[in-house]
Parts: structure tokens; C-alpha cells; sequence
């Protein structure tokens, strides 16, 4: 047996006895100490010589019926009480965090859903549910989903939704995917494309692990072409920087507000989205918190993602339009005309 179990059977063995250690200091007397606790006198004593046999030292003076701490029990009753109101603390937490009116909800989340979508559905949920607390992560799929493993999440919204054996993911929402290209570059003035005309473009996309790159090579795989990948980031917007600065194009969730420098296309081929979805730990039992979240966001499936339309740049044209020559203008009505029109207006 080596040192830390040794500790941990030490441990094991003194952790029931702490409480009925302070109870017989606290009240000097066994007898009165075994009342407190419900329990048989003698059943009390041999507590106290057993552990007193398990620490090798002496904790008590006894005198008759009563009792007096030593040196080595008068330090020994702090750390004990110590322990115990620790044990206190710790108690009180999980059981105030599983309460059903006050409890704790920790919400993973991807950082391009942050600033509307997920506070958005805490404010509906907690519009039922006015003083359930919660502990908010941002961060990339792959990592939620380790730390759901860790049980340090107990939900996260995530893309792809995650198809594992020791999770389980529903998919709650859709979201269309953009082609972001410089307000300057030749393809800027199109509202459609197909992602095959971007092959000989250079990428910026975010970094390996990252759902949304899984997603836009799969995308780009799709349309026949690996992407040629200048620039990798952490942040869809910092993305949408390096587009605005002519580095490159990138496939996008639309902004929630428009980005000068840049022009956001439709991409109709091929079918270009990110699944959202939730994931939680199978067989992971649920507080009544977490629970009443889980169902709030389950019935919200189609109603998650609010659909943006791309904002229009002066001179866009679909993709269509773009070899098809301008109609010609009418010409201005001649004078007569005027007047004509002027007669039958009276």
C-alpha cells in the first residue's frame, strides 16, 4: 500500500467518527454527546478509543463521567470543525443548485450564438422560470463536449450536432451559410453563387477542431475542390475582418449586424447550413433545473435561429443576371404625351 492509500484509509476510517469527535468535546460528557447524537453511550466511547487508537495520540483527559480535550485534541476539534462546516458548504451547494425554483443550469454555447440567440432563450425561459441561475460557457464543439464528458456542462448548443455513443444530440434549428467575399472583389456584386466559382479563391476559416471548418471543407469537398486555406482564427467575426482586408473569402453565419468591407452571398450549391443542436451525457440524471431547460429548448426545435437575409450592396445582381445585358431603358414621354395624361388625370 503506498502513501496516498494509505491517507485514504485513514481518511475512510476517521470521516464517520469527525462529528461524534465534536459532539463529546463540545459537550465534555459522553453520555450527554450520545443523547445528542441518538446513539448507545458505550457505542460512543468505543468510537472515541478507536479513533483516538487510529491517530496514535491521546485527544481526551478522562475524569469519571466527563471528559477534557489534550493538546493534541484541542487542535484536532479546528480541523475537524472545519471539515465538517466544509462538508456543510458543500451540501448546501449541490442541494441549492438542484432546486427546482433556485437551482443552476451550466450552458455551453458556441461563441457565434452568444450575442443574440442564447441570451434570447434565457430571457424566454426566464420569463417561467424568474431565479434559476446560470453558469455560461463559450466555446468550440469539440471542447463543450469534452467537458460535458467531464460533467463540468450539463447542456450546450453545438455544430454538427454530435453523434456518439456516450452522448446524446438533437437537432433544434438550421442556419444558412454565406459566402463572404471583399467589397471590392470581382464577385462582390452578386447576390448568388455557387461555391465551385470560389475553387481558385483563397479561404480564411477557423481552426481544425472547429465545427464550422469540418463544415466548410465538407462544403467545399461537396463542390469538387479542396480550399486553399491562407488564414486560420478563433472567431467568425475576427474571420470577417481578414475578408474585409482582401485575405481572403470565407462560408459564414450571417452577422447580426452588417460588416462594412464586406459582401455576404447566398450560396445555392450545394445546400449550404450548420445544423444546430443539443447535446447532453446519456444517462447523465438531470436536476429539475436542468431538466425544465432541456424540455425549453426541445420544444424551441425550428424557432432557434432567427433567419437573416443577406443585406443588399448597391450594383449587386443574382448570379443569373450577371451575363444577362441590362434591359433598355423607356424612353422619357414626349411633351404631348404629358399633356395627354395631364387631361385624363381632371
Amino acid at each position: 500500500m503506498n502513501r496516498y492509500e494509505e491517507d485514504m484509509a485513514v481518511t475512510q476510517g476517521l470521516a464517520p467518527r469527525l462529528a461524534q469527535f465534536v459532539a463529546v468535546a463540545r459537550h465534555e460528557h459522553v453520555t450527554r454527546a450520545a443523547q445528542e447524537l441518538g446513539v448507545p453511550q458505550s457505542t460512543l466511547s468505543r468510537a472515541m478509543v478507536r479513533l483516538e487508537q487510529d491517530l496514535g495520540v491521546s485527544l481526551f483527559a478522562r475524569k469519571g463521567r466527563t471528559v477534557a480535550l489534550t493538546t493534541a485534541g484541542r487542535t484536532f476539534l479546528a480541523s475537524a470543525e472545519e471539515a465538517l462546516a466544509g462538508i456543510a458548504r458543500a451540501a448546501g451547494s449541490v442541494q441549492q443548485d438542484a432546486d427546482p425554483a433556485f437551482g443552476k443550469v451550466a450552458f455551453g454555447f458556441l461563441h457565434t450564438l452568444g450575442p443574440e440567440t442564447v441570451p434570447g432563450l434565457i430571457r424566454a425561459f426566464r420569463a417561467d422560470h424568474p431565479r434559476v441561475r446560470f453558469s455560461l460557457v463559450q466555446n468550440y464543439g469539440e471542447a463543450m463536449l469534452e467537458k460535458l464528458r467531464a460533467g463540468e456542462l450539463d447542456l450546450c448548443l453545438t455544430s454538427p450536432v454530435p453523434d456518439a455513443p456516450d452522448l446524446v444530440g438533437r437537432r433544434l434549428d438550421e442556419q444558412r451559410l454565406r459566402l463572404v467575399v471583399p467589397d471590392d472583389h470581382r464577385l462582390a456584386v452578386r447576390k448568388r453563387i455557387r461555391l465551385a466559382e470560389a475553387a481558385e479563391e483563397t479561404f480564411v476559416t477557423l481552426e481544425a477542431g472547429y465545427g464550422l471548418r469540418r463544415i466548410t471543407d465538407d462544403l467545399c469537398a461537396e463542390a469538387g475542390f479542396t480550399p486553399k486555406v491562407a488564414f486560420e482564427g478563433e472567431e467568425a467575426e475576427t474571420l470577417r475582418g481578414l475578408v474585409a482586408a482582401g485575405l481572403g473569402v470565407a462560408l459564414l453565419p450571417p452577422p447580426l449586424v452588417p460588416r462594412p468591407g464586406v459582401v455576404e452571398l447566398t450560396v445555392t450549391a450545394p445546400r449550404a447550413v450548420r445544423e444546430i443542436g443539443v447535446a447532453w451525457l446519456d444517462g447523465h440524471p438531470d436536476t429539475p433545473p436542468v431538466a425544465a431547460f432541456k424540455r425549453f429548448l426541445l420544444s424551441r426545435r425550428g424557432r432557434l435561429i432567427p433567419e437573416l437575409e443577406p443585406p443588399a450592396s448597391p450594383g449587386q445582381r443574382d448570379g443569373d443576371e450577371a451575363a444577362r445585358p441590362a434591359s433598355p431603358r423607356p424612353p422619357p414621354p414626349s411633351s404631348a404625351s404629358r399633356h395627354a395624361a395631364a387631361a385624363d388625370s381632371k
